[in-house]
């Protein structure tokens, strides 16, 4: 597999282990890029924590 896609995949993967973003819960495209938004600022500041 091509490392783009791999990372893309994984980025996907992270996303969705927050469990607002697995099912559309949200009825409006810009509220569910927040909610993305939100589970990917969670994601860096964790990794950012360990460092």
């Amino acid at each position: 597999m091509r490392p783009r896609v791999w990372v893309v995949e994984r980025t996907f993967a992270w996303i969705n282990k927050y469990r607002r973003c697995v099912r559309a819960y949200e009825s409006r495209p810009d509220h569910h890029e927040a909610v993305i938004r939100i589970a990917m600022i969670g994601l860096m500041t964790r990794s950012l924590a360990r460092i």
